[in-house]
């Protein structure tokens, strides 16, 4: 068979009913469904990926039961790529050619399948690939469950702030949408983290959005701007996602802009793992994606206990099959069913916590550096994917590189992140740069990047 189209109208029709269907559906019916779908993928993934087959060698992947398979993790599925994908049109040299290619972020790589980029919670690079039925999936979840209470209207102003200059998610999906529906095109903005606060507050100012996706602690800070005056917009409903949010920043950004915040999880190997429902709590999609809540040795742990990670399965894709990749979050599933009545399990999510430093200006004036801006600055600009900053005492900065980094990256980390600081009025901070043993998190295993 043929991959299907990068767009479809019906493809898009048959994943909507398909959703809403499952929506209305007792659990029983959704759990009998997603065995179905996780079935017939483990059984593609052993006809046509080299790599599962050879992962799975003595077994029965059709029948097996999905804890009984290994996990994979993301540097795995990196370092075999060509063998992990499907399509044997795609590979790894072919697909990094298109992602330098900044002109063509959001367009189909090959024609057919959607291309981003991510580092996730551990600083390795990855790219994913998403064919057109995986994306009509994505797109039926975002609107009829996601948005469900948040009906597109006439004159709507979208603004996401977040990381631009690559093909990351959020920007790609976005000039995804320019492509395909052009007449949206005015009314959909991407804003760059990177700008001093005091830029973006204007553009914001400018363009006057009615409705608001960014990171937590973007939005934390962006609260901040609105409730001394500085920033003056008034958006219906703000979508957070990408890090925790809290109760306390919750009603600290609902009470600066006097509207709902909802929030969503999602990665870059599944875009809409989880939705927000009235109630405040995240229901996971499982009709179309599997998590798993595990320990330290991959087996499953109970509701009400939080995972050392959390492996996915994504039931949507097959160009670039997921079965049980290790994400790196940590993951708490409810013992009782959510009071809003969705039969979808409901999740808390515990990891993805980056902090936002606060630095000072030469002449005192507090300025907050955003770990996304902090992160996208040392990957896009000096390469290098695993480090940990943190400040040192007043006026300082320290970035502790991995050994294993390039001798050259210290250089290219000292030139990115001074000039970054200059463009924010920190010209005054001074850098110290240090190859070393990195530390990750006690218990959760993961890299923490920025800390305080």
């Amino acid at each position: 068979m043929p991959p299907p189209a990068y767009f479809d109208y019906s493809q898009s029709l048959a994943a909507a009913w398909d959703v809403w269907s499952s929506t209305v559906a007792g659990r029983d019916t959704v759990e009998r469904v997603a065995r179905q779908r996780l079935g017939a993928l483990q059984a593609f993934a052993c006809a046509q990926s080299p790599f599962y087959r050879r992962l799975y060698r003595g077994l029965d992947a059709g029948e097996c039961a999905l804890a009984s398979l290994p996990p994979v993790t993301r540097t795995e599925l990196m370092a075999h790529f060509d063998e992990v994908v499907t399509d044997r049109d795609v590979t790894r040299i072919g697909l990094d050619a298109f992602l330098e290619d900044r002109a063509a972020i959001g367009t189909p790589f090959l024609g057919r399948y959607a291309a981003w980029v991510s580092s996730g919670t551990t600083g390795e690079p990855s790219a994913w690939l998403h064919d057109g039925h995986a994306l009509a999936v994505y797109d039926a979840l975002q609107l009829l469950r996601f948005r469900s209470t948040s009906v597109p209207r006439v004159g709507e102003r979208f603004a996401l702030v977040g990381a631009t200059g690559n093909h990351f998610a959020g920007v790609a999906s976005i000039e995804r949408l320019r492509h395909l529906q052009p007449w949206l095109a005015g009314g959909l903005r991407v804003f760059s983290i990177l700008e001093p606060i005091s830029v973006l507050t204007r553009t914001l100012n400018d363009y006057r959005p009615t409705l608001l996706a960014t990171y937590a602690t973007a939005c934390c800070e962006l609260a901040d701007e609105q409730a001394c005056g500085r920033l003056r917009i008034a958006p219906r409903e703000i979508w957070s996602g990408g890090e925790c949010l809290s109760d306390k920043d919750c009603s600290h950004i609902e009470s600066a802009f006097g509207c709902r915040v909802r929030n969503e999880y999602g990665a870059s190997e599944f875009p809409s793992i989880a939705w927000q429902c009235a109630h405040g709590s995240l229901h996971a999609n499982t009709d179309w994606v599997l998590l798993e809540a595990v320990d330290e040795n991959s087996r499953a742990v109970p509701p009400g206990t939080a995972s050392h990670t959390v492996l996915l399965t994504n039931l949507a894709n097959r160009v670039q099959p997921l079965l049980r990749c290790d994400l790196g979050d940590s993951i708490t599933w409810f013992e009782q069913p959510c009071s809003c009545g969705s039969r979808l399990p409901a999740l808390r999510l515990e990891g993805r916590s980056d902090e936002a430093l606060v630095l000072r200006t030469a002449n005192g004036q507090a300025v907050k550096l955003l770990p996304l801006a902090l992160t996208t600055v040392l990957e896009e600009q000096a390469g290098v994917y695993r480090f940990q900053l943190r400040p040192n005492g007043s006026g300082r900065l320290v970035l502790d590189l991995d050994l294993g980094c390039h001798t050259d990256a210290p250089r290219r980390c000292r030139r990115a992140l001074l000039r970054y600081l200059r463009s924010q009025g920190l010209a005054n901070i001074r850098l110290t740069v240090r190859r070393r043993a990195l530390q990750p998190h006690p218990s959760s295993g993961k890299l923490q990047r920025v800390s305080r």
